[in-house]
Order: structure tokens, then C-alpha cells, then sequence
């Protein structure tokens, strides 16, 4: 895994993606990770910026479209992940791409 910092240095929580393709879409069998400090157990989950079922483990597999987030007592609330149920999508690498490097894209339908 990796642990990404803030500009002060601080840890941040943040959302992964399984596939690793945004936008993320619900036919694709979306698995989103928390990634942050503190333990697992005391994940909290948001859907659609409600509080979505209980505490605890810091992955699932998305069924249903929506607006997500995790939130980690140590290291805050992450940003939003959203998951559409959109029938043709162009999608691009969900991790961070520096300049000069090959984009690749995915039509998908």
C-alpha cells in the first residue's frame, strides 16, 4: 500500500478503486478501499453524504449507484468516489499521472 501526505505532511484518508478506472461505473464490480491511519474496525462509511450501514471493515464491493465516502478517526473524511451506472463511459487510470507519460483510455459500453 502506500500512505499519500498531505502538504503539511499530515496523513490523509483516501478512497481506492477496484478496478483501478474512473469513472467508476456499477457493472464493473467496484471494490473501494480506505485507505488511511488508525485501524479498519473504525471505518465509517457514507453513501450519497448519508451514513451508510455500520462501522467497520475497510472495503466493499458497490451494488448500488452513488456518491461515497470513508471516514478515519486519525485521518478525516475522504474525498468523495463517485459510481455511476452510465451504459458508455470513457474512463481514464484512476492513480496520478505525471506529465509526459502515455494516457490510455477505455471506451466502454
Amino acid at each position: 500500500g502506500w500512505c499519500p501526505l498531505s502538504p503539511t505532511g499530515a496523513q490523509t484518508t483516501q478512497l481506492l478503486v477496484e478496478p483501478p478506472w474512473r469513472p467508476a461505473v456499477l457493472w464493473d464490480r467496484v471494490t473501494l478501499t480506505c485507505q488511511g491511519s488508525g485501524t479498519a474496525s473504525a471505518t465509517t462509511w457514507y453513501e450519497d453524504r448519508q451514513r451508510w450501514g455500520q462501522e467497520g471493515g475497510d472495503h466493499f464491493t458497490v451494488t448500488q449507484r452513488g456518491t461515497y465516502m470513508c471516514d478515519r478517526p486519525s485521518s478525516g473524511l475522504s474525498p468523495p468516489m463517485n459510481v455511476s451506472d452510465d451504459q458508455v463511459v470513457l474512463q481514464v487510470p484512476a492513480w496520478a499521472l505525471l506529465e509526459g507519460e502515455t494516457l490510455t483510455l477505455h471506451c466502454r459500453y
